[in-house]
């Protein structure tokens, strides 16, 4: 496998090649390389865990890592995520959402508590060396932000640290009070590359080019990126004339016109903050030259719906399909070897490629 240079210093660095975005060894490494080490949002408790003694199967990226998991709320209230493959055979442990006091695999009667401890296995009574501490049900890291829920199958990093440095600036927004309006879910299929989608979010370079109605909300002049490790902040301010925060005394914006606060957390998720409420963006690799992007709604003031910079979602969407699919195209050329950055306007694409690299050269 070779190995991939991103110059930390960005007025000398150059992109990622295309082999980066063609290579199929490249695409799968990044399953163990990126994915398995990071930090994916699986949902929010309310949602997906909503009493005491209930279980909610589901699986880690489908099509992709393929991860079958179990979220569990056990009588005392604690959430933890389990994996859904029972130490015996491998079957699914839990099939169904729903009450449950234990969990039971229905192929040959293993039984566990909601903590995933062993309890009881039938006709293993001549067993030697039994159990074994694996007999459990492995347990994976999970951090919460206001409800919401987030899992890593074997963490290179702290979430807390990339949900302390966002509740720096939307910690004054009472997130537990947003609701999951699911009649503004989206889901998007786009014939390219994941990272291809990614780069293009990663900046607002492009946004006067490509987003007529977009740049009229937000004072591209203005457009403000700060990197952090492993999450970057866009700031859409604006000139007056559309919808913004109101911003208590003490925010680290206080005094200025915030239409919009677009999170981006490395390597697939985007949580994009609106005076409206928040739309969350999950980049889902389906194969090298296939993606689906997932838009999950949350609405804090319904009478600021379809106003300002958080309006037309599905317009901008679908005109970043078009740039997307077009740039995937153009890799494809024999004769495209990478570009350069833009030092005052694609910082954020800069330090994504610079965390690819890193993650794929370990």
């Amino acid at each position: 496998m070779e190995t991939f240079f991103i110059n930390p210093d960005i007025t000398l660095a150059e992109t990622l090649p295309p082999r980066f975005y063609q290579s199929q060894e490249v695409f799968e490494k990044l399953k163990e390389t990126v994915f398995l080490k990071t930090w994916q949002w699986i949902g929010d408790a309310a949602s997906t865990v909503p009493l005491n003694e209930t279980v909610h199967p589901f699986v880690m990226l489908p099509d992709f890592l393929h991860e079958p998991l179990l979220l569990v709320r056990d009588k005392d209230d604690d959430i933890k995520c389990l994996s859904n493959v029972c130490t015996h055979r491998g079957n699914l442990v839990a099939t169904n959402p729903g009450k449950s006091k234990g969990l039971t695999c229905m192929y040959h009667g293993r039984q566990y508590d909601l903590a995933g401890n062993f309890k009881y296995m039938p006709e293993f009574s001549q067993a030697k060396n039994f159990p074994r501490a694996c007999e459990g049900l492995r347990q994976f890291s999970m951090q919460d932000l206001c409800g919401h829920l987030f899992v890593s199958l074997d963490p290179s990093f702290a979430l807390s640290e990339v949900l302390d440095k966002m509740n720096e600036r939307i910690g004054f927004l009472p997130l537990e009070s947003f609701k999951r309006n699911d009649t503004r879910d989206k889901e998007y299929i786009i014939n390219c590359h994941w990272a291809l989608y990614c780069d293009n979010y990663l900046e607002g370079f492009h946004i006067p080019f490509v987003h007529d109605d977009l740049n009229s909300e937000l004072d591209y002049g203005n457009y403000k990126t700060e990197l952090y490790p492993h999450m970057n902040l866009q700031i859409g301010y604006t000139d007056g004339g559309t919808e913004i925060f109101d911003l208590p005394q003490g925010h680290p914006d206080h005094g200025k016109e915030v239409a919009a606060y677009y999170y981006w957390i490395f390597p697939n998720m985007m949580f994009n903050f609106y005076p409206w409420g928040l739309s969350i963006n999950i980049v889902k690799p389906l194969g090298l030259n296939k993606t689906k992007v997932s838009f999950i709604t949350y609405v804090y003031d319904e009478t600021k719906l379809d106003s300002g910079a958080g309006a037309l979602l599905d317009k901008v969407e679908k005109e970043d399909e078009v740039v997307v699919e077009s740039v995937h195209q153009g890799l494809q050329s024999r004769f495209y070897t990478a570009g350069r950055f833009s030092p005052t306007k694609e910082q954020g694409v800069h330090h994504f490629h610079g965390l690819l690299a890193k993650y794929l050269n370990q």
